[in-house]
């Protein structure tokens, strides 16, 4: 009697934020990337002299892999794959097993000859890694795009900048969202920095299997990077199998991103609330029960990604510390669904940040408004430089005290006359660089790096 189909548990029903983003990242994907790899070595073979082109024609035929459009799963019986994986603790074990079934029997002995389960699965998610984190490196370079633009639009419109959660000093819509810019151009230099080397070591990570199949050193030297080539991966300088690095870095790199984008979306879920609507999100957010409601929604789904992608980095670098001894026990098999999910949350983060700062909605004048809340107390800064010499410290502080218009009490003073009240409690005329800050005219050498007077 046949087994029960598996369930199929995660379509995404409970994490939202990646839905219809993350077709690399599918088990179906995973799979047909382990059986380009295992053709991918017969290539290598091949290119280092040590396999003959007829089998390399024949297994690439076989799978599809010389076919555009063709899916190397189509023929494996995918839930007894996953079953028979138990076993043996990966799936490589038994997909060599189905892979050879249907290789002719003249050239089945080149199928996953001299590698090792890790061997197959490391360098099948450096490819998924690789392509997915490309995939985020573009949404994430084009959110930075358009937090760009919103920092040039709103260089000038004056808002409340907020310390622990309360009013400061004036600042701008656009120093803001340039602030976001910043942390998004970062984290796409990171991920655009990143390699993903294949690997290709053997039983223990000595090559010895390479040496003796090919009969060369220098043969087996050279297979790794003919490996990553046929894969368009980056050659190893050296075994990785217990040296986690393209993992980590590559962790750690989502993070960062999925952190950039968990700011802007903060910022923004903050400040689309009702009571102070400096923002609004230009799709979606409706409510089941509450029509008149124009919820946040990207930026509460990016902030599910940021909340969750530290503790996943956290955990690859945990595996990678415990990677003992020539293979990992353990640590290794905790890698793979956590990388996976990063990478899941990260491609799908970065998708919504794009959309979310491509139709965000600024009200300057409800920022003004909220800026202005204070009856100019949020320039008490300034007013402190100037108004303290003359009244001293106790008779300022009365001054503060309450919440009405300072401008009366400012012009009832004797030792305030002659000063421009006026501009002394405008917002606008305290907002320091923060023009320059968010058209990017700023430098080190103090001057403007593009066009001269942009900020007057």
């Amino acid at each position: 009697m046949p087994s029960e189909p598996l369930p199929r548990i995660d379509l995404g029903l409970l994490s939202p934020v990646s839905v219809g983003h993350d077709a690399l990242l599918s088990d179906e994907f995973v799979l047909t990337t382990m059986i380009r790899v295992e053709c991918a070595l017969v290539a290598a073979y091949v290119e280092v002299g040590a396999a003959p082109r007829e089998a390399r024609a024949e297994i690439d035929h076989v799978f599809g892999i010389d076919e555009k459009y063709a899916s190397p799963v189509r023929a494996l019986d995918v839930d007894a794959l996953v079953r028979d994986a138990v076993a043996g603790g990966n799936p490589v074990i038994p997909l060599v097993g189905a892979l050879k079934a249907q290789v002719p029997a003249e050239h089945r002995g080149w199928i996953h000859r001299g590698a090792t389960s890790q061997d197959v699965l490391d360098t099948a998610l450096m490819v998924v890694a690789r392509r997915t984190a490309e995939q985020t490196r573009r949404s994430v370079a084009n959110a930075a795009v358009w937090a760009r633009q919103l920092a040039t639009a709103h260089a000038e419109e004056v808002a409340a900048a907020r310390t622990l959660t309360q009013h400061a000093v004036p600042t701008t819509v656009g120093a803001r969202a340039a602030t976001w810019a910043r942390g998004l151009e970062r984290a796409a230099v990171r991920l655009d920095a990143l390699v993903f080397p294949a690997q290709l070591a053997g039983a223990g990570g000595t090559l010895a299997s390479f040496v003796e199949i090919t009969g060369s050193t220098d043969a087996a030297d050279a297979l790794p990077a003919a490996f990553a080539r046929v894969l368009e991966l980056d050659a190893p300088d050296a075994p990785w199998h217990v040296t986690r690095w393209p993992v980590t870095e590559i962790g750690d790199a989502l993070v960062q991103a999925i952190d950039a984008l968990g700011k802007m979306a903060a910022d923004v879920a903050t400040l689309s609330r009702t009571e102070i609507s400096e923002v609004s999100e230009g799709v979606g957010g409706g409510s089941s029960a509450m029509p008149q409601k124009q919820n946040p929604a990207e930026a509460v789904l990016i902030r599910s990604a940021a909340l969750r992608a530290p503790q996943l980095g956290a955990t690859l670098h945990l595996a990678s510390a415990l990677a003992v001894d020539e293979r990992p026990d353990g640590a290794w098999h905790a890698e793979w669904p956590t990388l996976r999910e990063l990478l899941r949350l990260a491609v799908g983060a970065a998708a919504h940040g794009s959309s979310l700062l491509a139709h965000l909605r600024v009200d300057a004048g409800a920022a003004a408004a909220t800026a202005g809340l204070t009856g100019g107390r949020i320039v008490s800064e300034r007013l402190r430089g100037v108004l303290v010499p003359l009244i001293g410290a106790e008779r300022f502080a009365a001054l503060l005290d309450g919440d009405d218009d300072l401008a009366p009490r400012l012009r009832a003073l004797p030792e305030a006359a002659g000063l421009d009240v006026d501009t002394l409690l405008d917002p606008a005329a305290y907002v320091g660089l923060a023009p320059r800050l968010a058209r990017g005219t700023r430098h080190a050498g103090g001057g403007t790096a593009h066009d001269e007077g942009a900020d007057a």
